[in-house]
């Protein structure tokens, strides 16, 4: 067994933060399952652009359907919705020897919606209709117009992914749609035992952004620090949330845990350990999603043990520590949640240019 099977022993799942034709092609994600025990797949804007601009995979396919959509975009989420139904096919025994748990993959609507109630639920409902998968999410950003097309997708029996998460007060909002929408859908007689939805929380962009400033202000014992104390501190949230008598009703009438799945654990700074953002934070009933390289790194060397609720005080102190310095954590979540809309909006438009240039030069 290697560190990547032996994850497994603390009931959490890694996840791949990567799709394209070329790993699906060559079979390399059908080892990954078969041999490291990959559990599911997220995509975002970034990953396809990098996808569909980075290869000739989709060439055929770009003249095909110009020919039939007027837009690009139109020819971007065909592209997509192909791709992840393929994976989807892919990861079916996954999702079926885990009852659902496991096996899932997820598909983003456009980051110009992230704040857009109607527009979100919208094509929301489009996506999951068109994919026709039951271990499909679709990812909804968790900005403040997100939380209610995400109580929504649910109480419509839609699986989601909410995604861009920073802030521990926006993670408890989060947990609040979740339960509600499941408790509407509950009302209204219909079935909540094969809804599925996670809550990605992202990491190392926190301390991207925070470790300069601490740096500035002489708190070099908090540099790489706050991103694992946040991400301890939101797990005690999911625990006090599947302790509610609220989630206990939702559990006793088939409700899934909505489990909380940690993305953005590539590490960028090259002076933290390439596996920092794995090895701090396993524990029971969570996911990690990871880039590829991350995952060869930790196959390769990983540790693997119980850490997550590990050094509570320690996580805590350090989120108080941040305050004293004069660091505003909930000002910190706000740049990020934009700055991740943003990034992800500039990807979309490139992807949509190369899309445009392509089908011209093709």
């Amino acid at each position: 067994m290697n560190p990547l099977n032996k994850i497994q022993e603390h009931n959490q799942s890694i996840w791949l933060d990567l799709l394209d034709r070329e790993i699906m092609d060559s079979g390399k994600l059908q080892d990954l399952i078969d041999d490291d025990d990959l559990r599911g797949l997220t995509s975002n804007p970034s990953i396809f652009e990098k996808a569909i601009s980075g290869s000739s995979d989709y060439d055929e396919d770009i003249i095909d359907l110009s020919k039939t959509e007027d837009s690009n975009a139109a020819i971007f989420f065909d592209l997509a919705l192909s791709d992840i139904q393929r994976a989807a096919d892919l990861f079916k025994p996954v999702f079926d020897k885990t009852n659902g748990q496991d096996g899932l993959v997820s598909l983003e609507v456009s980051p110009y919606l992230a704040r857009d109630t109607d527009g979100t639920i919208e094509q929301a409902r489009d996506l999951w209709k068109r994919v026709n998968r039951k271990n499909v999410m679709i990812k909804i950003p968790g900005t403040k117009e997100g939380l209610i097309a995400i109580r929504e997708c649910l109480r419509e029996g839609i699986n989601i992914n909410v995604t861009l998460l920073f802030g521990l007060p926006r993670y408890r909002e989060i947990t609040d749609a979740f339960m509600g929408g499941l408790e509407d859908r509950l009302a209204e007689g219909n079935s909540i035992k094969d809804v599925s939805s996670v809550a990605s929380f992202f990491l190392s962009r926190i301390d991207v952004m925070v470790n300069p400033m601490l740096k500035e202000k002489g708190a070099d014992d908090l540099v790489g620090k706050i991103a694992i104390a946040s991400a301890k501190e939101a797990y005690q949230i999911y625990l006090e949330m599947i302790a509610s008598d609220r989630f206990k009703n939702l559990e006793e009438n088939g409700a899934q845990k909505q489990r909380v799945l940690y993305a953005s654990t590539g590490t960028k700074d090259p002076s933290f350990s390439d596996v920092i953002y794995v090895e701090s934070i396993i524990g029971k009933d969570t996911i990690n999603t990871l880039p590829i390289e991350t995952i060869d790194a930790f196959r390769d060397h990983g540790k693997v043990a119980e850490t997550l609720t590990q050094n509570l005080d320690e996580a805590k102190k350090a989120l108080e520590e941040l305050a004293k310095v004069g660091i505003d954590m909930d000002e910190i979540t706000r740049k990020l949640e934009n700055e991740g809309i943003e990034k992800f909006n500039q990807a979309y438009e490139k992807l949509i240019k190369s899309i445009d240039t392509q089908k011209r030069k093709l």
